[in-house]
């Protein structure tokens, strides 16, 4: 990895990219210690000083900003969502699908404008109702329609603006822009679970040697968890696939061995980011609509408390089992769907057939395409449930008196998205070096 960094240096091309990127990522950093206008920044901090359940969450993914009340309050969440509702949606409308699998770089680019008018419409319903339920805590300087229209034009427009910054980050930069932004938000809170840490085992009365074993054992866990998510996300399955004799020209080009190479996680982290955001959106539009949900009871209550209960702890045990589960099925399906919708066994399976090639001991055309489907939905089903219970184990955490917000999720997306970062870097790397070769 680290040869890899400094070779991407030592790239001019590849060193342009990684500073656009890092420019834009202090960009990211900056807009959120930009409070929104109209806050009232002394009362703010005796507000949203200690999040918990879904605010405590979204703080989490933007970094900080959703605390500060800053333009990046709502981070990139709006625009995850509306990426999944088109996605669930060209699965269903025929034209949507066309457009999707058969429009090329026009259909990509019509898909993409949908994409960000629903990213907008859904970050108006959402400042409108982060705006709704924070009025009466006394964080606006008034209660009047300017107010309310600085507040929610403020919103909306971070949103818009973290946006662009992750599509200028996969045009221009390195990586996924989208899962750059999450990943820095969520790095940000390192420093605090380290002085968790060490508050733990420096205590006011002073060092204490059972705080020391706990925070050991966290340490321990993280490495394991961490090497966990390595091993599923670099594992593959590798097919092999023959190529038969053929003349090319005058030459009679001889057989070729090559495989096809599966990974045990091919969708990455994106279902983590979609399940996450899936499982919150109940409890911001719940929040629009009920004032003091927390406090009530009945059926918007109850759905309210289960949806939070991935990032809080005082909802009850059976309302985080209950989420657990729902949560852990959600990751695997979202799994499957990322899966085929970047992975076509038909169209691999044509290709090979088209080329000359076929995998040993299997026939070309359907047998190959439903031999391919076999070994995806095999690999899909253990990399999306091996993914699912590391990020529920570490919920167990919250039922402790430890305090950790950089828990399961948090370390998948790290993970995932470096992972998936590096290897972005190397086929820069070699994109560049074959095209000096063939210079």
């Amino acid at each position: 990895m680290f040869k890899t960094i400094k070779n991407a240096i030592a790239t001019p091309d590849v060193r342009k990219r990684l500073l656009y990127t890092l420019i834009l990522i202090i960009v990211f950093r900056l807009g959120c210690y930009i409070t929104v206008p109209g806050v009232n920044s002394i009362t703010l901090s005796q507000v949203l000083g200690n999040n918990d359940g879904i605010a405590g969450l979204i703080d989490l993914i933007s970094g900080g900003a959703f605390s500060r009340f800053s333009l990046f309050a709502m981070s990139i969440t709006p625009y995850i969502t509306a990426s999944i509702v088109i996605q669930l949606l060209g699965m269903i409308i025929p034209s949507l699908e066309k457009l999707t699998k058969e429009g090329g770089e026009e259909g990509r680019k019509k898909i993409n404008k949908y994409t960000k008018i629903l990213t907008i419409l859904l970050a108006l319903v959402e400042a409108i109702g982060v705006y709704l339920s924070y009025k009466s805590s006394g964080i606006f300087v008034d209660g009047s329609i300017l107010t309310a229209a600085l507040v929610v034009v403020g919103l909306i427009t971070g949103t818009s603006i973290l946006m662009w910054l992750g599509e200028q980050i996969s045009n221009k930069g390195i990586g996924n822009g989208i899962s750059i932004i999450i990943f820095v938000g969520i790095i940000s809170g390192l420093p605090r679970g380290v002085v968790t840490l060490w508050n733990l085992i420096f205590k006011a009365e002073g060092f204490d040697t059972v705080g020391l074993l706990t925070a050991l054992a966290v340490l321990v866990g993280a490495i394991v968890l961490v090497a966990g998510v390595v091993f599923v996300q670099q594992a593959e399955r590798r097919v092999q696939v023959q190529y038969s004799k053929k003349v090319v020209g005058r030459k009679m080009v001889g057989a070729q061995n090559t495989h096809i190479p599966l990974k045990l996680a091919m969708a990455g982290v994106m279902p983590i980011i979609f399940a996450s955001s899936f499982m919150t959106f109940p409890a911001m539009v719940i929040q629009i609509f009920v004032k003091d949900i927390e406090t009530q009871s009945g059926i918007l209550a109850a759905i309210y408390k289960f949806s939070i209960a991935t990032s809080s702890s005082s909802v009850g045990i059976w309302y985080s089992v209950a989420n657990a589960i729902v949560y852990l099925l959600l990751i695997v399906g979202f799994t499957y769907f990322y899966t085929y919708a970047t992975f076509n066994p038909a169209e691999i399976s044509s290709n090979i057939k088209k080329n000359g090639g076929f995998i040993p001991g299997i026939r070309a055309g359907k047998p190959t395409t439903e031999y391919l489907s076999s070994i995806i939905s095999k690999l899909t089903f253990v990399g999306g449930l091996f993914l699912a219970i590391i990020a529920i184990l570490p919920m167990l955490l919250r039922f402790t008196s430890l305090n950790i917000a950089f828990g399961g999720t948090s370390i998948l997306i790290v993970v995932g998205v470096a992972l998936e970062t590096i290897q972005q870097l190397e086929s820069q790397l070699v994109m560049r070096h074959y095209k000096g070769f063939l210079e």
